[in-house]
């Protein structure tokens, strides 16, 4: 496991325990059902039998991946800690964090806009641009050709993470930790960071699940709000 910028990581470890020392954290799942959430799935715009995506079992929020679509907050957020456990249900796959979303089906009618923390098998910690971007270290080896960069379809809108091998086996339990602070977002995927990024285009909005082919579970998604230090 490659593991770049330790000391920079464990710097901001402190740093983020000390500014958040003292904070309510709230769970954004209540286990039971999904008050403070809405669903946006366009299949279920064209077919009322279609099936809700989104649903809770034995406790956790379940994403069944088809069809696609987000389950997205009904608040706002600005300056937090989101920490998520989840895991495949089955086989791995793909899903998603979105955080700062805003418009609704911004990307091929469907993504809204916003940044993706991507949770993809052995892709956990990526960026993609969805009508947003940001910044990173060593953004062409990352990105690839600046001129090809975007955040639209055709686009090049994926940031690789950091690291490698940080993902627990198909079946195990995923800590992902997900720090926006003012236009920085920082990702830890089970300790280690992944993925570190600034000068967003936004720096608040809803976060959404997304449902996008994988059975994902799950079992906490637990927001603390951050007071933003002077600059």
């Amino acid at each position: 496991m490659k593991k770049p910028f330790f000391l920079f990581a464990c710097a901001i470890v402190f740093l983020t325990s000390s500014i958040t020392a003292g904070a309510q954290a709230i769970s954004l799942f209540n286990g039971k059902d999904l008050d403070g959430w809405h669903v946006d799935v366009p299949e279920m715009d064209k077919d009322p039998n279609a099936r809700n995506p989104f649903i809770v079992r034995n406790g956790m929020l379940v994403s069944l991946g088809t069809p696609g679509g987000h389950l997205i907050t009904d608040d706002v957020y600005q300056n937090y800690r989101l920490v998520a456990e989840y895991r495949f249900a089955g086989k791995p796959g793909n899903c998603g964090v979105l955080v700062h979303a805003s418009t609704p089906r911004f990307l091929y009618k469907m993504f809204p806009k916003s940044l993706e923390v991507q949770m993809m098998h052995e892709n956990a910690g990526d960026f993609w641009c969805i009508g947003e971007d940001i910044t990173v270290p060593d953004m062409e080896k990352r990105r690839g050709p600046k001129t090809d960069w975007g955040t639209t379809e055709g686009k090049k809108r994926r940031i690789k993470n950091l690291t490698d091998g940080s993902e627990h086996k198909p079946g195990e339990w995923n800590t992902m930790v997900i720090e926006c602070v003012g236009r920085e977002i920082k990702v830890w995927v089970n300790g280690d960071l992944v993925n570190y990024g600034y000068d967003c285009t936004t720096d608040k909005g809803q976060i959404a699940i997304q449902a996008e082919g994988s059975e994902v579970e799950f079992r906490k998604l637990e927001l603390t709000p951050i007071t933003k230090l002077s600059d």
